[in-house]
């Protein structure tokens, strides 16, 4: 997809909004108290303008421009972290992205809840104020509403319903591959990652024509995830999107000896979107 342009009007797109780590790349700490030699990523990251660096990553993020059968575009994000409102001056406004029609969420962490609020900018603009869907598991409902209870309808307030804040209309779904849904016209299957040794978040595989599978925070696949994107269950991939945010334990990464069924590293932020057939 050329840049400042929206994918074509019969095609589905993907755009990488952030692939950086929690703290986001350049890190602060690396630049405040540089070591000895200095870290080349983080300096080099100065040396561009964010639209055009690659070392220049907010919180990962993808946004799915998908294109239905009758040529209507529906938007759907995976995860909306700490950089969520940098991502939409960024990107949303650069590849003229609209709105967003449906949010997925892998976990309840920082850098995939804590731009929720900001939500409320990019929702489809309408007098009776329709909130946006909202996919994740009970347990990181349960998480999100305790530090956003206006996120719950219970935490609204008559003003606040009619007002400027972000809505979202929670659907809960399973930590189970055999449990599919859909989300704004496009089918997903949850799959269900190690993300350190004791904590399940979801990665998602999706596709019509061609098959998806995105998995952004992950140390281990569980056997029944792997064997179901894997060649074996019928489902070979055309697209592994697989987190390669560190090279060093810790933090977590994929351990040699635990190959993943496929490697297909994230985009570089600098070019970030891919067209689909």
């Amino acid at each position: 997809m050329e840049k400042g342009e929206r994918a074509a009007v019969d095609q589905s797109a993907l755009i990488f909004l952030g692939t950086g780590c929690s703290s986001g790349v350049p890190s602060g700490r690396c630049l405040i108290q540089p070591s000895d030699p200095p870290c080349l990523v983080c300096s080099m990251s100065l040396k561009l303008p964010p639209l055009n660096n690659p070392n220049y990553r907010c919180n990962t993020s993808l946004l799915i421009d998908y294109c239905q059968i009758n040529n209507e575009h529906n938007y759907i994000v995976i995860d909306v972290g700490k950089s969520f409102r940098e991502q939409v001056l960024r990107w949303f406004t650069f590849y003229k992205i609209p709105r967003v029609d449906s949010v997925l969420l892998t976990h309840e962490h920082a850098d995939a809840v804590l731009g929720l609020d900001d939500l409320h900018c990019v929702k489809q603009f309408h007098h009776d104020v329709s909130p946006i869907p909202l996919y994740a598991t009970q347990d990181c409902l349960d998480s999100v509403v305790l530090r956003f209870p206006h996120l719950s309808k219970k935490g609204l307030t008559k003003h606040e319903v009619t007002g400027e804040v972000a809505q979202v209309d929670w659907r809960i779904i399973e930590n189970d591959c055999e449990k599919p849904f859909i989300a704004s016209g496009l089918q997903f299957y949850p799959l269900p990652v190690m993300h350190g040794e004791d904590y399940v978040a979801l990665g998602f595989l999706f596709g019509d024509k061609c098959k998806v599978a995105y998995i952004s925070d992950v140390s281990r696949f569980p056997s029944s995830t792997e064997y179901f994107i894997s060649k074996g269950r019928g489902r070979e991939l055309d697209l592994l999107i697989l987190d390669t945010n560190s090279i060093i334990l810790p933090p977590p990464e994929i351990a040699a000896e635990q190959p993943p069924p496929e490697i297909a590293a994230e985009q570089p932020e600098a070019d970030p979107s891919i067209q689909l057939p």
